[in-house]
């Protein structure tokens, strides 16, 4: 089987979950998708068990998804989240939402990785503590499409629903920054201790770099887009579609690891085209219309086909029970490391901000972990522990999208009571 068979076949099931979902399941896309994906784990391990002469956990294991992970679909993520985010819809919310993101996801990976280094260490299990900050990271990283298309029938108070839409897609995309940088620390450093001047380097490099190509490129991309007239359809998202496949190429030669410039693009684009300081009216927008549903599309079909992408790497998986029971340890801690990374900052930062009394709550269960972080732990090359870190990513993500997918429209429902729609 050709690269381009099994994304055909990814594409093709992708479509089969959605049309399955929407005809009869009529659950949210994210919760659906899930349970699609576990009844295609037991297909898929069933058929390999009854025709092993098929060789299907064979061929799945040939295909080496990391270039595409890496040079395509996180790269399309970030640029679409960023470009489909109006900056100015936050209003006064950017600074918290920004903080809370930053700050949250930073906390949350220290919490995450500290805690379970300890503890799998205690239990024979062993992980390196950069590999551990990794996973922190990782795993931090939430889903805004699973987190609105739940939280989107319930009338919340337009200030939560902005902090939740905003910070959802801030974390997310810090998140797999910080995932880079750690990883990017790790593999330089190797087993040796890391010194401060070796970090602060690689910093400078990921961050400093990636936003210096990322707005370069973008102001580029702006200027080239203003000149294309709107009508050119063709032309405006062949031109945004070059720039996220040569900021990935320009980002890999430079040896940045992040993602940051194709966050970076998308935001930057977004922004000017909307008027920057003084935003224009809808449909005056510099990028035409259908640049935005162009790329909302095209986010939504990666997130899709990841969900079908987990399904089949329970092929790949490594059956060792000290995994799974890892995997089961890290969705307690995960959970703990998600609520303290929101009430540390929301406390601070409540005597300066109007934060809703329910904040904290919502925010903290309304964070789904979806396919990036699945995306993100396959994109990474290979190293110590990492068939350890893979099934724990697997089972947090099950777990959180079940657990929390069924549960939020309960605590919703008993919060939000008189606004439910």
């Amino acid at each position: 089987m050709h690269i381009f068979d099994l994304i055909a076949l990814l594409i093709f099931v992708s479509g089969l979950f959605i049309f399955l979902n929407t005809l009869y399941l009529k659950l949210p896309s994210s919760l659906g998708l899930m349970i699609l994906t576990l009844i295609l784990s037991v297909v898929v391990l069933m058929t390999e068990i009854l025709f092993p002469e098929w060789e299907i956990a064979t061929e799945i294991k040939s295909f080496d998804f990391r270039d595409v992970l890496n040079q395509m679909v996180i790269s399309v993520i970030l640029f679409a989240g960023g470009l489909n985010m109006d900056i100015n819809k936050l209003g006064d919310q950017k600074l918290p939402i920004i903080v809370v993101s930053i700050v949250g996801a930073i906390i949350s990976t220290l919490v995450i990785g500290t805690t379970l280094y300890f503890i799998l260490n205690g239990v024979n299990i062993e992980i390196s503590y950069m590999y551990s900050l990794v996973f922190g990271a990782v795993i931090s990283s939430t889903d805004p499409i699973s987190s609105s298309n739940t939280t989107k029938r319930f009338s919340l108070p337009k200030i939560l629903e902005i902090k939740l839409e905003g910070e959802s897609l801030f974390n997310g995309a810090f998140s797999v920054v910080l995932a880079f940088v750690l990883y990017h620390v790790a593999i330089v450093t190797g087993d040796q201790n890391i010194t401060f001047v070796t970090f602060a380097q690689i910093l400078l490099l990921e961050i400093l770099g990636g936003i210096t190509i990322g707005v370069l490129m973008g102001f580029i991309g702006f200027r080239l887009l203003k000149f294309i007239d709107n009508d050119d359809v063709h032309i405006e998202v062949l031109i945004t579609i070059a720039l996220v496949l040569v900021g990935s190429f320009i980002s890999g030669f430079f040896s940045i690891y992040s993602k940051m410039v194709s966050l970076i693009m998308g935001l930057l684009i977004g922004y000017l085209s909307r008027g920057g300081a003084n935003p224009v009216k809808k449909g005056e927008e510099i990028v035409g219309s259908y640049v935005y549903k162009f790329w909302n599309l095209m986010e939504q079909t990666m997130a899709v086909m990841l969900f079908v992408l987990m399904g089949l790497e329970m092929l790949v998986l490594e059956w060792r029970m000290e995994f799974f029971a890892a995997g089961f340890i890290a969705v307690n801690v995960v959970l703990f490391g998600r609520w303290l990374s929101i009430f540390i900052p929301v406390k601070i930062m409540s005597g300066n901000f109007h934060f809703d009394k329910n904040t904290i709550p919502v925010m903290t269960w309304g964070a789904f972990r979806g396919g990036l972080p699945i995306a993100l732990i396959l994109a990474l090359h290979n190293f110590p522990g990492k068939e350890l870190l893979i099934t724990m990513t697997y089972v947090v993500v099950v777990c959180s999208i079940l657990f929390q997918g069924f549960t939020l429209p309960i605590m919703m429902r008993e919060r939000f009571v008189n606004r439910a729609v």
